[in-house]
């Protein structure tokens, strides 16, 4: 069995004052978050209570999932967020183009117009919290590079700067921006990767899906995961403050997979998150991604005794709680 490393956190002293910005940044330490219970056969908020009350804590931030014309925050998820004794921020993923191409969406196809509108309306009306929205996480997979196609990457950022610009003309001030890669090396190195970011005037965060799959590597090695195969990539965190090094970043879906024969592999990586997370300053979110049946494997941070206990750990360091979820 693997050892599990210390995780001594970030000790936060108590005179600091620790803000939160505009677009959600906290001024000390990193949110703690969760998109919890996936695919399980309960409701999300269910799920999130059933997530909460195994981890022993409130989770800073809720990832949630909207296609097509759904209609967000509904009415569980605004009450996540407004709940009492201490709220949520709310992280939507939110694919609006499902059934045009991005370069229908980005030329103002009528159908795609009125579902951002609709949705305007419904959030204007029920819910006045500032929360996180990615527009169609991880464009990597889905991109044709072939001009014509409808979905290069050029297309896919005309898309995403027309669906925020036609949010804000709506009036919805209170969205935070976020662009989710998938982050992977075999698509950075690709020649079109860079045409995908849609522009700092209209992205406020950038974020990135990292999973633990094979060969054990420790939580650095995954912020800047690299292949030999790949020699031009410099991993993901280093490529971001290369090349949008203001941005804050969040790692928006994170996860570890069980290993039947190595029990230990879970509690280890989690160990390593608290020993390093220091070390990548401009981390400022940590959403994880709890899934029985995720491509993969089993991320459930409960799947053995050892990886709850150590997941436990982990969501109690003062690096992870420094700062108040803001109510408004």
């Amino acid at each position: 069995m693997l050892d599990l490393p210390a995780a001594p956190g970030v000790s936060v002293s108590p005179t600091v004052k620790c803000t939160v910005s505009k677009i959600l940044v906290p001024a000390c330490g990193t949110w703690f978050g969760a998109a919890p219970r996936v695919g399980a056969p309960m409701r999300p908020d269910r799920g999130l209570a059933d997530f909460e009350r195994t981890v022993g804590r409130r989770m800073d931030i809720m990832h949630v999932y909207a296609r097509d014309g759904e209609l967000f925050p509904n009415a569980w998820q605004i009450a996540v967020a407004r709940d009492r004794r201490r709220p949520r921020m709310l992280l939507v993923n939110w694919k609006p183009d499902t059934g045009r191409s991005w370069a229908q969406v980005a030329a103002g196809d009528p159908v795609i117009n009125a579902r951002i509108d609709r949705l305007s309306r419904h959030i204007k009306r029920y819910f006045d919290q500032r929360f996180f929205l990615t527009i169609h996480h991880e464009p990597e997979e889905e991109v044709r590079p072939q001009r014509g196609s409808g979905y290069t990457a050029a297309d896919y950022r005309a898309m995403y700067r027309y669906v925020v610009q036609r949010l804000r003309h709506n009036g919805l001030d209170k969205v935070v921006t976020v662009m989710n890669y998938q982050g992977w090396p075999r698509y950075g190195v690709q020649p079109w990767f860079k045409d995908l970011y849609p522009g700092d005037d209209v992205v406020d965060w950038l974020a990135f899906s990292p999973f633990v799959f094979g060969k054990a590597i420790a939580f650095a090695d995954l912020m800047n995961y690299r292949e030999p195969q790949y020699p031009g990539w410099p991993g993901f965190y280093t490529w971001t403050a290369q090349n949008m090094p203001d941005k804050p970043l969040m790692v928006a879906e994170w996860g570890v997979f069980e290993r039947r024969k190595e029990p230990g592999h879970k509690p280890w990586f989690y160990g390593w998150v608290g020993r390093q997370i220091e070390d990548f300053p401009r981390i400022k979110a940590m959403v994880y991604f709890d899934g029985a049946d995720v491509v993969g494997g089993d991320s459930r941070v409960d799947s053995n005794p050892g990886s709850l206990e150590a997941f436990r750990i982990l969501a109690q360091l003062p690096h992870f709680n420094a700062t108040r979820v803001p109510r408004r």
